[in-house]
């Protein structure tokens, strides 16, 4: 059974999955800071000057969990391999056309020196009037698949030792405040000859962690997910309906008491959904899960659309929510707890 922790959300509390589109002008710090013609100094501001921006836009939007939308980070493996000893770049590799990706490599034991993303969270909560806020942190599965192993005996090993790391980060972040993290785990149905000890492995980061933990897996297969829900030992699985049209919608009704973080923006899309398309997805949702086991997100991050279409997908995707609870205060339904 989920225990609750002693705050409250309005029921179908809306967040974001955590990346968000940068600035021009931090764009252009960043290009700015890598030819050298600006300083430390004047890139942090830089980064905390996006961070306030981008908080304020998703508040204004309507958003109840708001994340600082990854505003330091250009990836989401390659941020947590810089800060972690024992991985090495040796350069970008394509991924697809003319996409590159600086893949690390381990090439020695790995060693958590230093807290990577607590700073990021106590200034996200300097700066945002909500109280609840999202953390996320890359998965240990993800951050293997997509790294060069040239250390460890097996793939198998290496997830392990990541997510003994993965979970001395989480409890840095519960020892300085957080109360609700979500680990990205985009990689982890695309081995399925690997599940049996990846899920055991993923579960590692939750161990002697007392806030809220979701987990999110974008564009997998989630037929074959479904049969491991009820061993993932995380209150939340954050998953995409809006980019596949809801087909996969009927694996809700093998979540058992978890909560879904219930993906109804399509992330791939420049059309804004409309508040009456967000509406039906729900009502969709509602077949399968009560409403107080879901929350409300976009499929995945925003950072690769537009800013001015994500923030429009944000406020259509509120407006929907604010259609349904009306139906749902009718009811009696206002209010959930936040649940660990």
């Amino acid at each position: 059974m989920l225990k609750e922790m002693n705050v409250e959300l309005p029921v179908l509390p809306t967040t974001v999955i955590g990346s968000y589109p940068r600035p021009r002008w931090l764009v252009y710090a960043v290009k700015l800071y890598r030819a050298g013609r600006i300083g430390v100094e004047e890139l942090r501001e830089a980064f905390d000057d996006a961070v306030q921006a981008v908080v304020r836009e998703q508040e204004e939007a309507g958003i109840d969990i708001p994340s600082d939308g990854e505003m330091r980070r250009d990836d989401m493996v390659e941020y947590f391999a810089e800060r972690i000893r024992g991985f090495r770049f040796y350069g970008p590799v394509r991924v697809w056309g003319n996409n590159f990706f600086n893949k690390p490599a381990v090439v020695s034991r790995l060693v958590y020196e230093k807290p990577i993303v607590v700073e990021e969270f106590q200034y996200l909560r300097r700066v945002s009037s909500r109280r609840v806020l999202k953390v996320t942190v890359t998965g240990p599965y993800t951050i293997a698949d997509w790294s060069y192993n040239e250390y460890y005996p097996s793939k198998e090993d290496l997830v392990f030792e990541l997510a003994k790391i993965i979970n001395s980060e989480i409890k840095r972040l519960e020892e300085a405040g957080a109360l609700f993290v979500q680990v990205d785990e985009p990689a982890l149905t695309t081995s399925p000859k690997e599940m049996e000890w990846a899920i055991d492995a993923v579960n590692e980061v939750t161990k002697g962690v007392n806030i809220k933990l979701g987990i999110h897996i974008c564009y997998g297969n989630y037929e074959l997910l479904a049969n491991y829900f009820d061993r993932l030992r995380f209150s939340q699985l954050a998953l995409e309906f809006a980019n596949r049209g809801f087909r996969d919608i009927g694996i809700l009704d093998r979540l058992g008491d978890k909560e879904v973080g219930l993906g109804v923006i399509d992330v791939h899309s420049r059309r804004v959904e409309t508040p009456e398309e967000v509406a039906k997805a729900l009502n969709k949702a509602f077949k399968y899960v009560k409403p107080e086991q879901i929350y409300v997100n976009p499929d995945c991050g925003l950072k690769l659309l537009p800013r001015k279409i994500a923030r429009a997908k944000l406020e259509n995707m509120v407006r929907g929510v604010e259609i349904v609870r009306k139906e749902l205060r009718e009811r009696g339904l206002d209010r959930i707890p936040l649940k660990r």
